[in-house]
C-alpha cells in the first residue's frame, strides 16, 4: 500500500475579475478535508458511487483572500468561491505553473470573458458581490435554498394535452 495512487477529483472552474469559482464534482462527500491558504487549495474526500478517495493540492496562480473566500459541501459537489486578493486581470490559469490537467474543465455556465461589457442576466455589474452570487447559487447556508413547490405554477394536469393531434 505504500504506492497508493492519489486520484484527483473531477472539477470545473471559472473566474471573474474579483472571483475564482471552483466546483469539485464528488457526490456524497462526507467530512472532506479542505484547507484554504493564500496561494494554495487542498481537498481530500471520499465519495461517488464507488466511495473512492480523491485528493488534490492546487498551487493557485495568484493570491486569494482566505477570509472572504467560501466553500459549500453539497450533495453532488463541493463549491468554492475564492475571492482574489487583488481585483484585476483574469488569470491565464488557475494553476501557478499554468499546467493543463485532464480532470479540470472550464465551467462555461459561470464563465464570463474579461472584455464582456454587457451586464449579467440579473442586471448586476461584474459579479459585484460574493454574497449576491451565493444567493443566486442557492443561499449562504450551503443548503441549496428551499424546495420549489410545483403546485404553485397553476394550471391543470390535462391543460397541455388539449391541442395535441391524434396519433396514427
Amino acid at each position: 500500500m505504500a504506492t497508493e495512487h492519489i486520484t484527483p477529483p473531477p472539477a470545473m472552474w471559472a473566474q471573474r475579475k474579483n472571483l475564482v469559482s471552483l466546483t469539485i464534482n464528488v457526490e456524497d462527500c462526507k467530512d472532506p478535508v479542505i484547507t484554504l491558504e493564500p496561494t494554495k487549495l487542498y481537498f481530500k474526500g471520499t465519495g461517488g458511487p464507488d466511495k473512492k478517495t480523491y485528493e488534490v493540492t492546487i498551487e493557485l496562480f495568484n493570491e486569494i483572500d482566505t477570509q472572504e473566500s467560501k466553500y459549500f459541501v453539497r450533495e453532488r459537489s463541493i463549491e468554492f468561491f475564492l475571492r482574489k486578493k487583488e481585483e484585476g486581470p483574469y488569470w491565464p490559469s488557475i494553476f501557478k505553473d499554468k499546467k493543463k490537467v485532464h480532470w479540470l474543465k472550464i465551467d462555461f455556465n459561470r464563465w464570463r470573458d474579461e472584455d464582456d461589457s454587457e451586464p449579467e442576466e440579473n442586471g448586476g455589474e461584474e459579479s459585484q458581490d460574493l454574497d449576491e452570487m451565493m444567493r443566486r447559487m442557492g443561499g449562504l447556508n450551503g443548503a441549496g435554498g428551499g424546495q420549489m413547490d410545483l403546485n404553485d405554477l397553476g394550471g391543470s394536469e390535462d391543460e397541455d394535452d388539449e391541442d395535441l393531434p391524434e396519433l396514427e
